[in-house]
């Protein structure tokens, strides 16, 4: 994708999802990023999540997918100012490359949530009070 001359000066350009929550909200749990990286994308990954992670950080996996389905329902969307790092956790299982063209190095990148992964491992996240 051609984004002109801009991109050359100012780096990769990415599409900024307004309206998404920032973040957990009452925490420091990052859900989206400011600004591209100049040297390009995070690449995105599969973390591995086990069973004794805290609490906290679980309540974060399931806010993410709810802001996810909240915002894009079951349609595709590209990767965006998505924070990787939030990505990474549901990469894999609950939101999986749309194509096979995905790219992992790309903020252009289409996901997709996988609803059978998702609403099994985060049932709160689909909840109509989202787990309050």
């Amino acid at each position: 994708m051609d984004h002109g001359p801009l991109c050359r000066i100012w780096g990769p350009v990415m599409i900024k999802h307004r309206g998404f929550p920032g973040r957990l909200p009452g925490t420091d749990f990052q859900f989206v990023i400011r600004r591209a990286n100049p040297k390009g994308a995070t690449p995105l990954t599969e973390r591995e999540r086990f069973r004794d992670r805290r609490p906290a950080d679980r309540r974060a996996d399931a806010g993410f997918l709810r802001a996810l389905w909240e915002h894009f329902g079951d349609q595709p969307f590209e990767r965006g100012n998505l924070d990787a790092g939030r990505l990474a956790w549901l990469f894999g299982r609950e939101v999986k490359a749309f194509d096979e063209s995905f790219d992992p190095e790309s903020y252009d990148a289409l996901l997709v949530i996988d609803l059978a992964v998702a609403r099994s491992s985060f049932p709160e996240a689909f909840s109509d009070r989202g787990g309050e």
